[in-house]
């Protein structure tokens, strides 16, 4: 009788095992999937940058300096690799954005330039959904690193090598 006892509770623990590895599989795939649309997002930020690089300098010939800064940033914030790297050189371009947005107010013809507006509006609708695909990222981060941390997930984590992922930290910056 206690050796099928034993060998339950060594059923159950084999059970409780497959278990907690699939969770962090799943938890692990949500990090990923949120990461995939955050990317998605950025690049669709950086493709209407160069738009409105070339809208700005129609009016602004003055602001080279901002732009090529802009322009600087957007190739950096392509090629960066590591969470933190990435945010913030994205925090420092969408900063960068704000000053573009603030020449309008130098610029009368700038102003009225239907392309530079709907470029405005369409930054300004990237950002929103950067800001939404970053919470729903951040909040896969936080289910798995708190399923790593805690016991008895942890021990499946330790055994299968499993890290905690890094946040993704934005300023807001852009006016909505």
């Amino acid at each position: 009788m206690s050796e099928w006892i034993v060998l339950l509770l060594i059923g159950l623990v084999i059970i409780a095992g497959v278990v907690i590895y699939n969770r962090l599989v799943a938890d692990t795939q949500r990090v990923k999937s949120g990461w995939s649309d955050i990317e998605v997002q950025l690049k669709r930020r950086h493709d209407l940058i160069p738009k409105l690089v070339v809208a700005v300098k129609q009016y602004a010939s003055y602001e080279q300096a901002t732009l090529e800064a802009v322009t600087a940033l957007r190739s950096d914030a392509r090629q960066a690799n590591a969470v933190g790297d990435q945010a913030a050189l994205e925090t420092r371009l969408s900063t960068s954005l704000v000053s573009i947005f603030a020449l309008q107010e130098s610029y009368p013809d700038l102003k009225a330039s239907q392309s530079f507006l709907q470029l405005q509006t369409e930054i300004t609708a990237v950002e929103g959904d950067i800001q939404f695909s970053r919470r729903y990222y951040n909040g896969a981060v936080r289910n798995l690193n708190t399923r790593i941390e805690s016991f008895p997930d942890m021990l499946i984590a330790n055994l299968f090598n499993y890290q905690p992922a890094s946040y993704f930290e934005l300023v807001e910056a852009l006016p909505g």
